[in-house]
């Protein structure tokens, strides 16, 4: 085996940020195009000589023939070790844990997500810092410098390493530990959650179903759902990783999960339905009759967290992002703890979570975490939902309907117009910065304005600051309505419009959320001039 040098030709990619580089795959197949992007990661950490790395994906095409020219060319940049899960498999919720719990240097993650997968589909690939979190802006942005610059890559030429065997092999002079990707994490979730309880729910005869979407949640759920909680055969679905996901849109939401919605909407629904995406990170809960929202599901983990034996102790803090609704800050305020509001992105609940600022995390887009690891967590929170059902002996729909009851119901909703034209949609943006100032006080609907900007965030940890992260109009009830592209995509840009509403009268908790908003969705089209802009009469999904 030797080491090569081979010439590549830099390339201006996307500026990797929290998502990392993502792409089509006919983009990263080309000559020297992962290459490059690797290449620039190992130039950004410097020596590598001793260190351990983590290696996996979300086993979607192309997922095992970017883990081969990784080893390759971690080998030939001398790194120690690399621990990559067996099949290429690995969760980005397992790549913390597993980074984490190794003292691993960090990890690479080959994922676009929620995105949907297969040869002519998306392909993504991210770096993950020793704390198990997304790579800060400074390693990002340093990666993407290299991109355009280096002139060559080294890669060594070593045979390729046999992914579905467990044990370890030599590349040059690094060890290759092939893992079962599911152990570490498993025995994480057997400590945070009372699986003695969920056991005997089960064994009572409770039903659930747990869609993994042909995606990487599938084995995890499997294993643990099934396996360590004693559900019946056929609880867990679509559980095998498929390189495309089986045709599926890996997005857990009501309308990329529909047919777990529709399961749950009929006759003979089970009293508990979830569903993951493509890496593993997000989550849908629902009851029967009802979708939980994202920040709903956030909020009821918190009010009820001390239910669950790792977090006995109580909350240190909340956080979510802008975006989210300010169910979770209600919570916050009976528990005498802090809710920290911050830009969408994981990398920006690091520190907090780091700093002992915060337990609990979450997203409005499926994504919920705490401090067991610096991802969002899909299965965690399955876990957790199941955990609060054992414990109270209530189904999902009385925990969703007794906190509404406590806290009041803040109605939301997302409305996504996708692959929009991107200058369309910054010129829309840039038109409604300009109208803030004059919003201030602005009489619309039955609503008034009280303050209307457009985000910017200094973390209580670092003193950093982040601007222009979402344009805000905030009614004196509290009622909001956010603008902003989302990066998530590679086609075009998406618009994301959020839209919440607050109610406390017990009469009004059961409106329908569409109903409830509508006089905001009025206001949203009114001020950004949104249809007319993009061209797009209607939104591409609702959620």
């Amino acid at each position: 085996m030797t080491i090569q040098t081979i010439a590549t030709t830099p390339f201006a990619g996307q500026r990797p940020g929290t998502s990392g580089l993502r792409k089509k795959v006919t983009e990263f197949r080309q000559a020297g195009y992962l290459e490059n992007f690797v290449e620039a990661i190992f130039l950004t950490l410097g020596d590598c000589s001793g260190q351990t790395l983590v290696l996996g994906g979300d086993g979607r095409f192309f997922n095992r023939a970017a883990i081969q020219t990784i080893l390759r060319m971690a080998a030939a940049h001398k790194v120690g070790k690399v621990l990559v899960g067996r099949g290429g498999i690995l969760s980005t919720p397992a790549v913390s844990c597993v980074i984490r719990k190794h003292g691993a240097h960090g990890g690479i993650v080959l994922s676009a997500s929620h995105n949907p997968g297969g040869p002519d589909g998306d392909f993504g690939i991210k770096y993950n810092i020793a704390n198990g979190g997304p790579a800060p802006e400074k390693i990002t942005e340093a990666i993407h410098a290299h991109t355009t610059t280096l002139a060559e890559y080294h890669i060594s030429d070593a045979g390729p390493v046999d992914l579905d065997q467990l044990g370890t092999v030599q590349i040059e002079g690094m060890q290759v530990e092939v893992i079962d990707p599911v152990a570490d994490y498993a025995e994480m979730m057997g400590r945070l959650f009372d699986f003695d309880a969920i056991r005997a729910l089960f064994a009572r005869g409770f039903t659930m179903r747990f869609d993994g979407m042909s995606a990487v949640s599938g084995p995890y759920a499997k294993a643990i759902i099934e396996g360590m909680l004693g559900a019946p055969a056929g609880t867990v679905i679509n559980f095998e990783p498929l390189e495309d996901f089986g045709g599926h849109h890996p997005d857990p939401n009501p309308v990329n999960a529909a047919e777990l919605v529709a399961l749950m909407n009929g006759p003979d629904a089970p009293e508990f339905g979830a569903a993951s995406d493509g890496d593993a990170d997000r989550n849908m809960i629902v009851g029967r009759n009802l979708a939980v929202s994202p920040s709903d599901s956030l909020a009821i983990i918190a009010a009820n967290a001390t239910l669950a034996p790792g977090y006995r102790a109580g909350l240190k803090g909340i956080a979510r992002s802008m975006p989210t609704s300010q169910a979770a800050d209600r919570v916050a305020a009976s528990l005498g703890i802090s809710c920290f509001e911050t830009p969408t992105g994981w990398k920006y609940f690091g520190n907090l979570l780091d700093a002992g600022l915060a337990t609990l995390c979450g997203e409005e887009s499926y994504g919920t975490g705490s401090d067991h690891i610096r991802e969002k967590d899909g299965l965690w929170a399955v876990l957790f939902w199941l955990n609060l059902v054992a414990a109270t002996g209530k189904s999902v729909n009385q925990l969703v309907h007794e906190h509404w009851a406590r806290f009041g119901r803040n109605y939301y909703s997302r409305h996504d117009y996708e692959a929009v034209d991107s200058d369309a949609a910054d010129q829309m943006m840039q038109a409604l910065r300009g109208k803030l100032e004059g919003l201030a006080g602005q009489a619309m609907e039955n609503f008034r304005v009280r303050q209307a900007d457009d985000f910017v965030y200094t973390d209580p940890v670092d003193g950093s600051v982040a601007t222009r992260q979402g344009i805000r109009i905030i009614m004196t009830d509290g009622s909001r309505i956010v603008l902003r592209l989302s990066g998530t995509g590679t086609e075009g840009a998406t618009v994301r419009l959020y839209l919440e509403r607050y109610e406390a009268d017990p009469a009004r908790l059961d409106m329908d959320t569409q109903e409830a908003l509508a006089p905001l969705i009025a206001i949203a089209e009114q001020v950004s001039g949104l249809k007319q802009r993009t061209g797009r009469q209607e939104p591409s999904v609702v959620t």
